[in-house]
């Protein structure tokens, strides 16, 4: 019996273009997660979307001479085409201004007030000077008064881990355009975070199987918890729909509140778009479902404590307890899949300091598969990660192409030339049953550490198999085999079995490459289905068009299985899968990328 699985991955913010350190995050190891879920027979649902509300978007568009909607409308198709460029199998990445959203957004927040956790309180809140618009705590930048660390953000400090107030920072400024901002006293609404202490405490103290990076940081979540703004002095954003907060034009939900609230809302919409709108509830409101979070490290307070929170909160379970609200009791993270960060020249990738690299330039100039698998191979999973062209050109030509890509050709050319069909294994061998069982054997060892998340560890055992394979060719010399027919059809049909089964085993990784394989070793039809980016009416806002990426991925024929070759199957000269790098791109990298230090 299939499970059900959710795939919910951080939203990125639609002021611009992504970069590859984005990806390394979420993008690829979130799709080789659901990849492998579905090859396994489980029922997936992988959501995402646009974030499209709050100051970043205002700061663009007055940037760019723009509207905030007519913004979001450019970067949200840009980011969705990049998406689908790498391959990313969304059923659904939507956005945060559809009609759908706000709706959910809310209901959520309804339930909340209703039970209580929610609380008016007069604060003081940032505003720059020069445009009298309020700062995001995220755009207040100053010294911890705690830990003295001197690039501590107004809602916490990266540093020590605790949670902060703007006004409470030494020597604050603003990250946008370096001003001392002014604090001015105003009402918001909060969520009362300390209601949920009790449970919520008891919640992660039961999570001793998540990543170590996500569990050292979570211990100290509830030890200091205090109540969190979920409502901003802005213009922007989805209304509060309560009677005198309502009719406020710059009284709108917090953009994190309604962001984090997007993994079920896009759920919802999932389920509408369906023709089922209560398909949802199986990921949701199945205890039996698992629920796995892929975000960067910056943002795991975000999805281990205040999301479980809203969560507790919607269904009546904190500490104060309450009524489930409209959508029943929601399920908490199962997992959070949580990756550090990818660095160049030992800093965070940045666009305003100018080290990035674009996703968009790197797709054209590399295609998807290079960037999959050097994320896959050598990126962020447990610790910070240095991007080198040296490292990058190293992994493809070494790995990829001289590794993967010559296991398939000369094995299928061999075969081509010989036979100019798949081979009997009319002769076989020890050394055969021997590689043969490697290779099957691959498929838990493999499978159980992508269950986990844990997807450096897959790939190498991965690349084991196809390097046995390489040298099991070279032990046994095929193209030496002329006077001993059998022996030598023996030897390839061997290899173009393993050949298949480590196609199998990458196909998570290199969705791409694999299709090429399964078409080189004469197979038809989808073996790994890709997104699609469609246009659609918004279900709730007349004339609004959205961009969507989703797909039809039940249909394709990828299982994780070893499958027997069919023998006699018809095979065509193979072309190379994947082209070396030139290496002088090892020194500086393409022309169009930053210069590395």
């Amino acid at each position: 019996m299939s499970s059900h699985v959710l795939t919910a991955v951080a939203w990125p913010y639609a002021n611009g273009p992504r970069h590859i350190g984005h990806v390394s995050g979420i993008g690829v190891p979130s799709d080789v997660f659901s990849r492998y879920q579905r090859m396994v027979g489980n029922r997936v649902l992988m959501v995402s979307g646009s974030d499209e509300h709050g100051t970043p978007i205002l700061v663009q568009a007055e940037k760019e001479g723009l509207t905030p909607q007519q913004t979001v409308d450019k970067y949200h198709r840009v980011i969705a085409e990049d998406l689908r460029g790498l391959g990313v199998t969304y059923d659904l990445y939507t956005r945060t201004t559809s009609g759908n959203h706000s709706e959910v957004v809310q209901q959520i927040f309804l339930a909340l007030h209703r039970n209580g956790y929610v609380v008016p309180k007069t604060t003081t809140g940032a505003i720059s000077p020069s445009t009298g618009r309020t700062l995001p705590d995220r755009y207040v930048e100053g010294t911890c008064p705690i830990c003295g660390y001197e690039g501590a953000r107004g809602d916490q400090c990266d540093n020590c881990g605790n949670q902060l107030d703007a006004a409470d920072l030494i020597n604050p400024r603003s990250r946008i355009n370096g001003e001392v901002p002014q604090f001015v006293e105003t009402e918001h609404l909060f969520l009362d975070l300390p209601a949920f202490t009790e449970t919520l405490g008891k919640w992660l103290a039961s999570k001793t199987g998540w990543r170590p990076n996500v569990l050292n940081f979570t211990r100290n979540l509830v030890d200091d918890m205090r109540p969190r703004p979920i409502t901003r002095d802005l213009d922007w954003g989805v209304t509060i729909p309560l009677d005198g907060w309502r009719d406020q034009p710059l009284k709108k939900f917090y953009v994190w509140f309604d962001a984090v609230i997007g993994y079920f809302s896009a759920s919802v919409e999932w389920a509408r778009r369906t023709g089922d709108p209560d398909a949802w509830r199986a990921w949701w409101n199945d205890p039996d479902a698992e629920l796995v979070y892929f975000m960067g490290k910056d943002n795991i307070t975000f999805h281990a404590q205040i999301w479980p929170a809203l969560l507790l909160g919607h269904n009546g379970q904190g500490d104060r307890g309450g009524e489930p609200g409209p959508y029943g009791v929601l399920n908490l993270p199962s997992e959070i899949a949580s990756s550090e960060f990818l660095t160049m020249s030992g800093s965070k990738f940045s666009t305003s300091r100018g080290t990035v690299i674009y996703l968009n330039d790197f797709l054209r100039e590399f295609g998807p598969d290079s960037l999959r698998y050097f994320i896959a191979a050598a990126g962020p999973e447990t610790q910070d990660v240095d991007f080198t062209w040296d490292e990058f050109v190293r992994r493809i030509n070494f790995e990829l192409a001289n590794e993967w890509g010559n296991l398939v050709n000369r094995s299928i050319s061999m075969a081509h030339r010989n036979n100019g069909a798949i081979p009997p294994p009319t002769a076989p061998a020890a050394a055969d049953a021997e590689l043969l069982a490697l290779s099957k054997a691959a498929f838990d060892t493999v499978g159980g550490h992508l269950a986990r998340s844990r997807f450096r560890a897959g790939i190498s055992e991965a690349m084991k198999v196809v390097s046995a394979a390489n040298r099991y060719l070279s032990d046994q010399e095929p193209w030496k085999l002329k006077d001993d027919p059998d022996r030598r059809d023996a030897v390839l049909h061997t290899a173009l079995q393993v050949v298949q089964d480590a196609n199998t085993l990458l196909t998570p990784f290199l969705p791409h490459a694999a299709q090429k394989v399964h078409e080189a070793l004469g197979g038809t039809g989808v073996w790994a289905a890709q997104p699609r980016l469609e246009d659609v009416e918004d279900l709730d806002i007349p004339g609004r068009i959205n961009p969507i990426l989703t797909g039809d991925y039940a249909a394709e024929q990828a299982r994780w299985v070893s499958t027997p070759i069919e023998v006699g199957r018809p095979l065509q000269k193979p072309t190379p899968i994947f082209r070396k790098l030139d290496p002088e791109l090892a020194e500086t990298g393409p022309e169009w990328a930053p210069i590395q230090k």
